[in-house]
């Protein structure tokens, strides 16, 4: 076998970065300053649900670092205290991959449960951090909605990562 030349190390080095990448992408169009009212307000944070499709199936790939300076970038570019963005991405991406192998040996639906539930403690963690760092409880309501619509916006979302997945990111 040929050692591979510099086109074929490029390829593979681009799908290798292709997880990050992507959640880095769907950070920004989460934060795109759309012009409908009240839509930031519901937005839900898609960095959140790449983390942990790319944590269940690829942690290689997109790993705690990588989580960790998602999440840093979100803080800065949102506007949140720096710090719980990264620190609740990196919890995610831990949770996401400590319980890798329960998802992967069941359906689609306790993936998505698993999120359900995960996503429920990342917001429940940015809500309570935020609001400490705040110095004051902050209402809780817009997180809730944010919650709800992150929910049901990850299975389209995280079929669209699986066909990329499948199509740009394989197995070796």
């Amino acid at each position: 076998m040929r050692p591979a030349g510099l086109t074929q190390r490029l390829d593979m080095a681009a799908r290798h970065v292709l997880p990050v990448v992507l959640t880095l992408l769907l950070l920004l169009l989460s934060l795109l300053p759309l012009k409908l009212p009240g839509l930031a307000s519901i937005m839900p944070p898609l960095a959140l649900m790449g983390v942990f499709y790319w944590g269940v199936y690829r942690p290689d790939l997109l790993n705690g670092l990588s989580a960790f300076l998602i999440g840093f970038v979100y803080d800065l570019l949102a506007g949140l205290p720096i710090g719980v963005s990264a620190l609740v991405l990196l919890l995610v991406h831990g949770f996401a991959h400590a319980r890798r192998r329960s998802f992967l040996s069941h359906g689609f639906l306790v993936v998505w449960t698993g999120f359900a539930v995960t996503s429920a403690g990342a917001f429940l963690v940015t809500w309570l951090l935020v609001s400490i760092l705040a110095g004051m409880a902050t209402d809780p309501w817009p997180a809730f909605t944010q919650f709800l619509m992150t929910v049901l916006f990850f299975p389209p979302l995280a079929r669209l990562m699986g066909l990329t997945h499948q199509a740009f990111v394989k197995d070796e």
